[in-house]
């Protein structure tokens, strides 16, 4: 059984990959309206995780809940449709689209119309369509990115590129999203907006799950953290109390440290 106290729990969750351990035995519950950080070296399995509890891979043993119902063996769609968005370490977005058509891309999925209704553009067609560029356009002011509505994505900053990429996931209206690694190769200045965007999406009452490097950004943002050294959770607790973990010290300094 879950517990409804939480969004999201992970229960002894496995996961091999021809023999390598990717994932053993984790376990975490994430309370609703949270920032929750998961942090580790380099191969901790951080993105693993993710990608078992958005249906990526099955995982090999446990359960994951998600609002009290079972994620094992739902498709990344059916994750989706469930109210949980995500973005991708690398970065995913419609280069040669316009900002405002990557972000309806996103909303297509929710799209009731089939193909045949499309092409002979019936009524139902043309109301989701309106719904579907409204919230497209609420989304993109929320995100300050209106006024770019029209350039093509391969124009803009990197910083803008990753704001189109977690528009899109914020237009389907998730109550999860994951962030992961939001902040991977932006400057200074690029890396505090992105950080004043986490935080104002988490003022809607979305809660986010965060996987980051930048350590300035996760002690300053996170409400929890959760550390992952080879597959397995080595530590969680508030920003301070990370910070002076011997565990965590070891895992990413050495115990030469």
């Amino acid at each position: 059984m879950s517990n409804s106290n939480y969004i999201l729990e992970l229960k002894d969750i496995s996961k091999n990959f021809g023999g390598l351990q990717a994932i053993n035995r984790l376990s975490f519950q994430v309370e609703k309206g949270l920032i929750f950080s998961i942090i580790g070296p380099n191969g901790a399995g951080k993105t693993t995780a993710i990608n078992l509890i958005t249906g990526i891979y099955p995982p090999g043993s446990g359960d994951i809940f998600f609002e009290g119902q079972k994620l094992i063996r739902k498709r990344p769609y059916q994750v989706a449709h469930m109210g949980i968005g995500r973005t991708f370490q690398n970065i995913q977005v419609f280069r040669n689209m316009t900002v405002r058509e990557n972000v309806m891309v996103g909303l297509h999925t929710k799209s009731h119309s089939g193909f045949l209704k499309c092409l002979l553009q019936t009524p139902m067609v043309r109301k989701e369509e309106k719904i579907i560029r409204q919230k497209t356009d609420e989304t993109l002011k929320f995100l300050d990115l209106d006024s770019k509505a029209d350039l093509r994505v391969a124009g803009l900053p990197y910083g803008d590129q990753k704001r189109v990429e977690i528009a899109r996931a914020l237009a389907m209206e998730p109550r999860l999203l994951f962030l992961d690694e939001p902040v991977a190769g932006l400057n200074l200045q690029e890396t505090k907006e992105m950080s004043r965007t986490i935080l104002k999406i988490r003022e809607k009452g979305i809660t986010i799950i965060l996987v980051e490097h930048d350590m300035n950004l996760i002690m300053g943002i996170s409400n929890i953290i959760t550390v992952l050294n080879y597959g397995e959770k080595i530590a969680e607790g508030s920003s301070k109390e990370i910070q002076n973990n011997p565990k965590v010290i070891e895992a990413y300094l050495g115990k030469e440290f």
